[in-house]
């Protein structure tokens, strides 16, 4: 089955289609047809960029003012014989869309209907950055596909399998109840996909391992995953929470906040721009939030970015041990997000005398490690340590196959008493 895989933001559709059923899925055989994006929708230069393996890449520009004009050039270019992807659009038999946010309403993939719609849009107030525009991307691609089935796919899902004393705040319970205030954590498809797919190269059940999986990128989390389900994240109710990232604070001394604006006079949306925007790998650096950059930097003996390469590293170190203790000890520790698989400095800081867990770290195995699956512990090690490449988008094509053929897995919270 040819699956469009959509993930839309507010000035952009990010789009690949994937081929996939359930047997390629057993088989890791999923073959991807395009990738590609348009950029800058809502002005008069916007952009489309296709890359088609074995082809030279595409890109063309035209003026784009909203998303239902981007899916229908997207879907112009796909079936041009220039670019020679598909015969006609009806090859496309399903349409996968990422949604950020789907609160405590949804544990799984699912069937987009006019009530999953209306449960999405309610949910907006949890990321009103985020919902909106994934609602207009399909919005869009069902007036271009009206005929075929589409599905959502929930970042916030996966982690709906955390209990109560995970996931709840140390604030008055009746917030909770209220507003729905509680840690819900991101990136659950990356952190889905590279547990499956280590379970995979580890020839054991997902089922059976106690896996820590690190996803970091400019916005980076941990997720403890114990036989399969999410136990605990480090973002929390948005994804400020955890991790030192690429702007962003991570954990910190919430009393900061109405300090800093008594202190300096700011306003609610200027402290929340500065811990967003501002903060994390760039804002103690000064330098960028990139740590391709930090490193450079670093190496060049600046001392700022020296010290917020190690805050970085840190952090990510102490959420390993807090994880594997949260697990009660861990089969595996699993590197993933473009920092994740091409930082040999980072993963070293990380893991290096993690002896006590029973991980025995590779020097070698990790300078030497160039992209790709691979292992970083050493053959002995008890504990596994591996890279991982994600893939998202596979994970969401994934789940439109498992969702329509009925067996998608639901990630279903612990039951309470209230």
């Amino acid at each position: 089955m040819k699956i469009l895989v959509l993930n839309s933001g507010s000035s952009s559709v990010k789009f690949q289609v994937i081929e996939t059923d359930l047997e390629r899925i057993d088989k890791a055989e999923d073959l991807t047809l395009v990738v590609g994006q348009v950029e800058k929708i809502g002005m008069s230069d916007s952009r489309l960029v296709i890359s088609v393996p074995g082809h030279k890449p595409y890109q063309a520009y035209s003026e784009i003012l909203e998303h239902r004009a981007a899916i229908n050039w997207v879907m112009n270019t796909l079936v041009d014989p220039e670019v020679g992807i598909l015969s006609n659009v009806h090859e496309i038999e399903a349409v996968g869309h990422r949604m950020v946010h789907g609160g405590e309403a949804f544990a799984s993939s699912v069937l987009i209907t006019p009530e999953v719609v209306n449960e999405i849009e309610q949910c907006s107030v949890l990321a009103p950055l985020h919902n909106p525009p994934n609602l207009r991307g399909y919005y869009a691609a069902h007036h271009t596909l009206p005929d075929v089935p589409h599905i959502a796919v929930f970042d916030t899902a996966f982690h709906q399998t955390m209990p109560p004393h995970s996931f709840l705040y140390g604030i008055p319970f009746q917030l909770y109840k209220k507003h729905s205030l509680r840690k819900y954590g991101f990136h659950g498809t990356s952190h889905r996909y590279v547990s499956f797919r280590a379970s995979q190269i580890l020839g054991r059940e997902l089922s059976d391992l106690r896996l820590i999986t690190i996803h970091l990128g400019n916005g980076a989390s941990v997720a403890a995953i114990d036989h399969g389900k999410s136990i605990d994240t480090s973002m929390g109710f948005t994804p400020l929470e955890g991790l030192l990232m690429g702007t962003r604070t991570g954990d910190m001394d919430p009393a900061i906040v109405p300090w800093l604006m008594a202190m300096e006079e700011l306003t609610l949306h200027q402290v929340n721009t500065m811990m967003n925007k501002h903060s994390g790998l760039y804002g103690v650096s000064g330098i960028s939030s990139d740590m391709r950059e930090i490193e450079e930097a670093r190496a060049a003996g600046n001392q700022r970015a020296d010290v917020a390469f190690r805050m970085f590293s840190y952090r990510v170190r102490k959420y390993i041990g807090a994880y594997a203790a949260a697990l009660g000890g861990a089969d595996a520790v699993i590197f993933t997000g473009g920092i994740g698989e091409n930082s040999t400095e980072v993963r070293r800081m990380a893991l290096e005398n993690m002896d006590w867990m029973g991980l025995e770290f590779s020097e070698e195995r990790n300078l030497t490690h160039e992209g790709g699956e691979g292992f970083i512990s050493t053959e002995e090690s008890k504990v596994k340590a591996l890279v991982v490449p994600t893939n998202e988008e596979r994970t969401i094509a994934r789940d439109v196959i498992r969702v329509l053929e009925g067996v998608m897995p639901t990630f279903e919270p612990p039951e309470t008493v209230w």
